[in-house]
């Protein structure tokens, strides 16, 4: 059965910078898009950034310039590097297999201090 499991999540100081994994099972990692999203308390899940298999990414507004999504595709794993991190960045970050349409079970990221 495919799936997605995340790591790396952790409590940091505000200014701090995290980096997230993904790593996924299945076959044919590098032809599908992968993507982060986030769930804060009281909030919809929002799609932080994603990127396909040739590489293109997208961010959300309130990301840009400070979170950067990459790929090993040999690795079958996605990453998320987060700098610059800000109190409104307290989330459960979920990874989105596009491929399979799965989610993983989430890491926690708290920015405080």
């Amino acid at each position: 059965q495919e799936q997605v499991v995340e790591s790396g999540g952790d409590l940091v100081q505000p200014g701090g910078s995290l980096r997230l994994s993904c790593a996924a099972s299945g076959s044919q990692f590098s032809t599908y898009t992968m993507g982060w999203h986030r769930q804060a308390p009281g909030k919809q899940r929002e799609l932080v950034a994603a990127i396909t298999s040739g590489g293109n990414t997208n961010y959300a507004e309130s990301v840009k310039g400070r979170f950067t999504i990459s790929r090993d595709n040999r690795k079958n794993t996605v990453y998320l590097e987060m700098n610059s991190l800000k109190p409104e960045d307290t989330a459960v970050y979920y990874c989105r297999h596009y491929g399979y349409g799965i989610w993983g079970q989430g890491t926690q990221v708290t920015v405080s201090s």
